[in-house]
């Protein structure tokens, strides 16, 4: 069974950081695209950030600059170390794996 589970989240105050994980099971054999998306109650599931497995990234506007998605593809490891925090970063955040595999998320709250 493929598992893709989340750590790293937690309660941090504006313009504080944290740095999430997102380590993927074994049994994936080939990893492709890790990526980062969030969500808070009411909205649509949100791309964040994605990276390719040569280490394209892109990230969504809102957090250029901020965030900074990176990968350990011995370790079927990806990172999302975020800067500057806001209280609108505010979310549960998913990492997903070949656009298939999803975790079960991890809550991050930016709140003073």
């Amino acid at each position: 069974q493929v598992q893709v589970v989340e750590s790293g989240g937690g309660l941090v105050q504006p313009g504080g950081s944290l740095r999430l994980s997102c380590e993927a099971s074994r049994n994936i054999a080939r990893i492709f695209a890790m990526a980062w998306y969030r969500q808070t109650p009411g909205k649509e599931r949100e791309l964040v950030a994605t990276t390719s497995s040569i280490g394209v990234t892109n990230y969504a506007d809102s957090v250029k600059g901020r965030f900074t998605i990176s990968r350990d593809n011995a370790k079927k490891t990806v990172y999302l170390q975020m800067n500057s925090l806001k209280s609108e970063d505010t979310a549960i955040y998913y990492c997903n794996i070949n656009s298939r595999h999803w975790g079960q998320g991890t809550q991050v709250t930016v709140s003073s």
